[in-house]
Formats: structure tokens, C-alpha cells, sequence
């Protein structure tokens, strides 16, 4: 039987009545051009227990702190293990995150196996990221992982699970389970609850249900054209370069161990929660595109020209989407498409006729009336290309058949809403 490559793991948690605010602090990859951001959260965590001493925020990455940080949370790191860390959990941990709108996300923390992991190219292992890796961007995150004591996740994982057996089940049993922690996040990050699932009944159904999830027919049977891959049980929905550098130390560390070692060594993991990409409380936006310098029928003119010289002419496809600009909107439909989301064949027109359009650029854009409004500004000539909505299945359709999605496909939530760091595990 194939090892599972999400696990129990050796959760650690500060004492019982620990303040959510200040203790859980928001990704360090969020607000890094708002300094002021940071400022706060420093004021509101000093001289109390945080998870803001345990990580670098990026806004600090190139700045005199950067170095005065490092050696402060390696120095941190073993205070928090022998005196703030007081509880463990043997298992995962159920959690409810109460997002902007009201909406609860649930989530399953637990720990995922590196060796089911890969970032790589034309890799296709049970672990996918989801957007390309940008390898640059590992670098600075390994010098806080190197020799790390411990680690706290902001990686999100979703999950390709439409019956409902991964998680729910274990939500609709939560008043049976201990709490663990119940508290408001800070500066307005919503409410957080977790639960203990230790009970080997439902470790047992957890895994049961990841088995399910990893079962190579129902796979073929999903995604015909995968047939013989590797099937993909998890993708990485947030903290792709988290997970990444995390793969990265592993790999680095693995050298250094016996056989037997790398069985067992706690680096060969990684926490993280793991979400159902089809619960109503996951939003996926599509992020949209505005080029400037054109307008919205020399645009039209030059995909049509693409699409026609990519093959025969064919019935179109189900690849459709809007241009606009301030003369209105231009419906499209590829009749020959380069890939399998739309997003997908957009970003190959663009990689073809940018160049030779230097007098063109592109802007991604959260959300289509922001779009429209740029591509109607009187000053400037400006097409919007207003992607359809980002169905849930298509995210899994795009990385199981495409590799990875396109850069800037989606969106998923606002940075309040993202995984906050809370839950810790030691790794070295």
C-alpha cells in the first residue's frame, strides 16, 4: 500500500488561554509593500508570546533587521520549545476559520510528506503546486528554515474531495473532539477555532478517505488523459515557495542521513492545512488582464490572427472570454486553444505578441470592474481581457493536465483571510 502523503504529526501549541492576538500573525508574504502593516503587529506582539518572533516578514528581507531578525528568532525558537509550546497534539488538528464575509473555512492541519512532493517541471507526484515555483524566491526563505528548531505553516492545501469525506466528517463531529483554541485574530483577521483529532477512529478515517483520494482507477476515471500518472491528491492552494524551501532543506539535509534516518527525521515533513477546494467558503477569482497601448479590436485582431494560425479552423471551443475597452466589449472564442484553461492560451498569445508590441504591457487585475475601469480610462488606449469564472474542478483540470496553472490565474481570498501562522512543530 502506497504511503499516505498527508500524516499525524507532533503539533505544539502555547499554553491554554494564550491570546490568539497577538500570538497568530498573519503570512510573512502579505503587506510587504505596507511597512505600517508590520509596525502594528510589532507593537501589539512585544514582550508577549508570538508567532510574529518565529518568522521573517519579506517587507524586512534587504533591510538592516533582516540579519538582528535571524539570529533573534533562532534564539527565540528555543525559549518557545522549553517554555511557550506546553501542549501537543499526537494527530491533526480540525479547524474553522471565520473569514471576512462570515463564511467558516475548515481546514485539517497535519503534516505533508516532502517525499511526495515535487516543484520541478514536468514532475507529477501526489503533491503539485499549483502556479509555477519562482526559484529566487526560495533563497531567503531557507535562511530562516536551515537549523530551524521549529516551523509554524501558512501553507494551504486543497484538496480535490466533492463527496465531502476528508473533512466534514470530522467538523460535523467537533463537539466530541477537546478545544484547543477559540479567539479573534489580529488587526481584524477574523475568528480561529481548532480542535484536537486524536482518537485512532478518526485518524483511521482520515486516512481512509486520503486513500480514496489517491486511488489510481478513480483517478484514470476522473482525468482520462492522465491515465498512468502518479495521482495528484493535494495541490497547493497558498504558501507555494513556503513549501517549496521546505522540499529544498530536505533535499539539502538528506545527504547527511543514513538510510534509516531519512525515514524518521522530522525535516521530511512540513506542516500545513489542507482545505476541500469544493466548500463554499473557498473562493477562487479569476485574476483578469489589461494590456495598454492597444485597443480592444486590435486586440481582437491579433488573437483572431493567433488562433487562426495555431491549426485548422474548428467549431469554437469552450474557451471563451470578453475584451473591453472604453468602446465596449468584444465577445471571443478560440477556436484552436494552446491549453487547457483559457487563462492558459491567453498567457501563450500574450507571450507571442508582447514582444513584438513594445510599446504594449500587461497588468494583472483582481477583479473585472477595476479592469474595465482601466481599460476605459480616456487617456490612454487599454483592452481588458475579462477571464470567465475560475471553475473549482479546473484547478485540479489545469495542474493534472497543464503541469501547473498559468501565473496569475486565480485569486484565493483576502490577505486577512490567508492561513495564519499558530500551530508549530519541531523539525531540527
Amino acid at each position: 500500500m502506497t504511503q499516505p502523503c498527508f500524516v499525524p504529526a507532533d503539533i505544539l501549541l502555547p499554553a491554554a488561554g494564550t491570546p490568539l492576538d497577538p500570538w497568530a500573525c498573519i503570512a510573512v508574504d502579505q503587506f510587504t509593500s505596507q511597512p505600517e502593516y508590520w509596525q502594528r503587529a510589532e507593537t501589539l506582539a512585544q514582550g508577549k508570546p508570538s508567532t510574529l518572533h518565529l518568522v521573517l516578514p519579506e517587507a524586512y528581507l534587504g533591510t538592516p533587521q533582516e540579519e538582528e531578525r535571524l539570529q533573534s528568532i533562532r534564539e527565540t525558537m528555543k525559549t518557545y520549545r522549553d517554555s511557550v509550546l506546553t501542549r501537543q497534539v499526537h494527530g491533526f488538528v480540525y479547524v474553522e476559520r471565520t473569514q471576512m464575509d462570515g463564511t467558516i473555512r475548515q481546514g485539517l492541519v497535519g503534516a505533508v510528506d516532502l517525499e511526495a512532493y515535487e516543484y520541478t517541471a514536468g514532475a507529477k507526484p501526489a503533491i503539485r503546486p499549483s502556479e509555477a515555483t519562482v526559484l529566487e524566491r526560495i533563497p531567503p526563505r531557507l535562511k530562516v528554515r536551515r537549523g530551524a528548531l521549529l516551523e509554524t505553516p501558512h501553507v494551504m492545501m486543497l484538496a480535490d474531495d466533492e463527496e465531502n469525506t476528508l473533512i466534514e466528517p470530522i467538523g460535523a463531529r467537533k463537539e466530541e473532539l477537546p478545544l484547543l483554541y477559540d479567539g479573534e485574530l489580529m488587526l481584524g483577521g477574523g475568528r480561529l477555532r481548532g480542535w484536537a483529532v486524536e482518537t485512532p477512529e478518526l485518524i483511521a478515517q482520515i486516512c481512509a478517505a486520503l486513500a480514496v483520494l489517491a486511488d489510481p482507477d478513480a483517478f484514470a476515471r476522473r482525468w482520462p488523459a492522465a491515465q498512468g500518472q502518479t495521482p495528484m491528491v493535494l495541490a497547493v492552494g497558498d504558501g507555494n515557495h513556503s513549501l517549496a524551501t521546505a522540499k529544498a532543506y530536505w533535499e539539502e539535509l538528506k545527504p547527511t542521513l543514513t538510510e534509516e534516518e531519512r525515514k524518521t527525521h522530522p525535516a521530511r515533513w512540513c506542516l500545513a492545512e489542507v482545505c476541500n477546494v469544493h466548500s463554499p467558503a473557498i473562493e477562487i477569482e479569476p485574476i483578469h488582464r489589461v494590456v495598454f497601448g492597444v485597443t480592444a479590436k486590435e486586440l481582437y485582431q491579433a488573437l483572431d490572427a493567433w488562433d487562426q494560425a495555431n491549426g485548422p479552423a474548428k467549431e469554437p471551443s469552450s474557451q471563451r472570454f470578453q475584451l473591453a475597452d472604453r468602446q465596449g466589449e468584444i465577445a471571443v472564442a478560440l477556436q484552436n486553444p494552446t491549453a487547457p484553461l483559457t487563462v492558459g492560451s491567453i498567457e501563450d498569445f500574450l507571450a507571442a505578441w508582447l514582444p513584438q508590441h513594445p510599446q504594449a504591457r500587461v497588468d494583472y487585475i483582481h477583479g473585472a470592474s477595476t479592469a474595465l475601469a482601466l481599460a476605459a480610462q480616456p487617456d490612454r488606449p487599454a483592452a481588458a481581457i475579462l477571464l470567465p469564472d475560475f471553475h473549482k474542478a479546473d484547478l485540479f483540470r489545469g495542474v493534472v493536465l497543464g503541469g501547473v496553472l498559468p501565473r496569475k490565474t486565480f485569486s484565493m481570498g483576502h490577505a486577512e483571510e490567508k492561513r495564519y501562522y499558530n500551530e508549530c512543530r519541531v523539525i531540527g
